[in-house]
């Protein structure tokens, strides 16, 4: 297949690399990321989308995928599919998708789960918003690109999606690093608490695949240091989505709107500014009751 792909940084390179190795041609574009091995690079994103089947963009905002979608929707040929990976608003996804489906083309909001070691193993998981018929046509891509795509009814549901999935995983994480910090201060060895937890009714993928606290579980981010996997500014903006949803759809969300709090604190008054998200365990480490 032809593709564009415009985005190229630290999930897009990966994620276009592997469409390269399975055998695609892939022309992509990004403002100063350098090629990955195999893509061909476009002078604009208009070039990148010129004659593609489907263009994929992985960018940082709704403002952002917005302009750009002004510039390589009048390029696309009727028919192509606009793929969209970023994570952003359902608005601007709804908007976009609107515009793109009066220019007779196929739209999709599909942002992804498994960050970027997900984006380099091929393992992602897409949660996708748009038609039956674009779906289709992209779904051979996710299948190189990911593990699993699920398709979650019109445009903007992918991103309603996600932001739900990560406003949950948010929450949980603020708790089992919460939990870890009680139990240091109770005397309980954190394997013991790791063995207990993770087969017990407060386990969580937060505490069972990426536990917070070093040398406990399954390798994770803690293990190097807190190197992001998933930085924790990418947790306050999907958290700040979440909340700005919930604003629009009348939703009551208060762990969600304490974590997105909690979280900004963390990122802009602390330590946390780049810095994987489950570093919230030293961070209550240091900290009293009042603190």
């Amino acid at each position: 297949m032809k593709i564009g792909f415009i985005g190229l940084g630290n999930m897009g390179a990966p994620m276009a690399a592997n469409l390269v190795a399975a055998g695609h041609q892939v022309t992509g574009f990004d403002l100063s990321a350098p090629a990955p091995d195999g893509v061909s690079m476009a002078a604009s994103a208009a070039e990148a989308a010129t004659g593609a089947e489907v263009v994929i963009t992985m960018l940082p905002n709704g403002a952002i995928l917005k302009a750009v979608a002004g510039e390589i929707l009048p390029e696309m040929a009727p028919g192509a599919v606009l793929l969209d990976c970023s994570t952003v608003d359902v608005a601007s996804a709804r908007e976009v998708a609107s515009q793109a489906e009066a220019a007779g083309l196929g739209a999709l909001d599909a942002p992804v789960s498994g960050g970027v070691g997900g984006a380099a193993a091929g393992t992602l998981t897409f949660m996708v918003g748009g038609g039956e018929a674009a779906f289709a046509t992209a779904k051979p891509l996710f299948d190189v690109m990911g593990q699993k795509a699920v398709h979650c009814g019109p445009a903007g549901n992918g991103q309603a999606a996600k932001i739900c999935n990560n406003m949950i995983l948010g929450v949980t994480m603020i708790a089992t690093c919460e939990a870890f910090a009680l139990a240091d201060k109770l005397g309980l060895d954190r394997q013991a608490m790791f063995d207990v937890v993770s087969t017990s009714s407060g386990q969580s993928w937060s505490m069972t695949t990426y536990c917070p606290a070093p040398g406990v579980g399954p390798k994770s981010p803690a293990d190097n240091g807190y190197t992001p996997g998933f930085a924790a500014d990418l947790m306050l903006k999907d958290l700040r989505l979440s909340q700005a949803a919930a604003e629009d759809a009348d939703a009551d969300t208060p762990m969600g709107q304490l974590a997105a709090a909690l979280y900004a604190r963390f990122v802009e008054e602390e330590d946390g500014k780049g810095r994987d998200f489950s570093a919230m365990l030293p961070r209550f480490e240091g900290r009293g009751r009042s603190s």
